[in-house]
């Protein structure tokens, strides 16, 4: 286990940024903001020692938002208990339409925080092109983190993002921002264009839920840990991502104390990480084709519609990925909840699942929409053995906002 973690600097905050951050979304004891009264002295401990475990670490980098249920509140409770000089503290607060609701919520998550300087502020959830509006625009939500950066209260502002790449480099052209926090890691490199506009910009990277939405990797399949050999997937999935030097750092969302150690091994390795990931890595690929085929790899993604322009919004880039990531990986788990969470996270999951294929939308109908793919003929077979295979259980996200 390293004493001190590598850093990193975050863009052009200047902030000296450990290579792993602390995130909030799964220490807590409730996606409801509890009222005070209602959080039990076992939870309250549990975070407690979590960011005394971390803070011992070198995770200076702590980020939670105002919509991680009691998050906020039980960290501010904990964080005089747990001093730390070298704290980088974040929290996430989504736009609004009307500023002054955007506020509010500001003014709450500090509150929640007890009352300290946030030295980094993200927009949460710049997912759609009127989230982005409503932050830009003059006497939008960025007028007023501007006057609180005015008055000390806030150091840099940046966003987060479950958006497509093309927003995220729309909201990356403002130059408003001074970092992102964004989805990439092996499974999910669609946002490669992402990276490379912030490091143009000087922004700091931060990639988001490197671990639960980069495959379930605290819960993996037998066939990723077979593949990953003799790393652990958490452990080959953080060097993936830490050996791109445009990346700063990357999310870990621990739960308890234990479930910072894979992540600190993984930092053991950092320095030989090239050459570590490379031959898994290779091999991931290897069983992708010879599963999936070599055609089905080169050409899936070509002539797909978005969600948008589908018969009944089914997603099929999103639907036809977890396909692969089911046939070459084995990543059912994951893709049962991906599935699940298709129609039922609006702006954080856009799009439908398969359900409504043979219901609400026929074959012939879909086929309107799938001229420009080489595997037309082939996807809706395809959607129904994925539904058969990972249907039937609907999801919720966590954060309904």
């Amino acid at each position: 286990m390293p004493s001190a973690l590598p850093t990193r600097r975050f863009g052009r905050t200047e902030l000296s940024m450990p290579v792993l951050s602390l995130g909030g979304m799964r220490f807590q004891q409730s996606w409801t903001d509890l009222p005070a009264a209602d959080i039990t002295t076992s939870s309250q401990q549990t975070v407690a020692e979590t960011l005394k475990r971390a803070v011992s670490c070198g995770f200076h980098h702590l980020e939670t938002a105002r919509h991680y249920g009691s998050s906020e509140r039980q960290i501010g409770w904990a964080l005089p208990d747990v001093p730390d000089p070298q704290r980088i503290l974040q929290t996430k607060v989504p736009p609004k339409d009307d500023p002054a609701l955007f506020e509010q919520e500001l003014e709450l998550s500090v509150e929640r925080l007890g009352g300290l300087r946030l030295d980094l502020l993200a927009i949460h959830g710049i997912n759609l092109p009127e989230h982005l509006d409503w932050t830009v625009r003059a006497g939008g939500c960025l007028d007023v983190v501007r006057r609180w950066q005015q008055q000390g209260r806030i150091g840099h502002v940046g966003f987060s993002t479950h958006g497509p790449t093309e927003l995220i480099l729309a909201a990356i052209a403002t130059d408003a921002f001074d970092f992102v926090n964004l989805h990439w890691y092996f499974i999910r490199q669609d946002n490669d264009p992402a990276l490379t506009a912030a490091t143009r910009h000087d922004m700091g990277v931060f990639i988001i839920s490197p671990t639960d939405k980069g495959g379930h990797l605290h819960t993996p399949s037998a066939r990723l840990s077979e593949l990953c050999k003799p790393l652990h997937p958490i452990v080959f999935n953080d060097l993936f991502c830490l050996s791109d030097p445009r990346v700063h750092t990357i999310s870990v969302g621990a739960a308890r104390p234990g479930d910072l150690d894979l992540h600190l091994d993984a930092l053991t390795h950092l320095e030989h990480a090239q050459e570590l990931i490379a031959p898994i890595a290779a091999r991931l690929e290897a069983a992708a084709r010879s599963s999936l085929g070599e055609a089905w790899c080169d050409t899936w993604r070509q002539g797909l519609p978005d969600w948008d322009q589908t018969p009944g919004q089914i997603n099929l880039p999103v639907l036809l990925w977890l396909h692969g990531l089911v046939e070459a990986w084995g990543l059912e788990g994951y893709a049962r909840a991906r599935y699940g969470l298709l129609g039922q996270g609006s702006h954080w999951f856009p799009g439908a699942n398969a359900d409504a294929l043979d219901h609400a939308v026929s074959e012939a109908n879909l086929q309107t929409v799938l001229g420009e793919s080489p595997w037309s003929d082939q996807i809706p077979e395809l959607l129904r053995g994925l539904r058969k295979r990972v249907g039937g259980a609907t999801q919720k996200r966590l954060s309904s906002t």
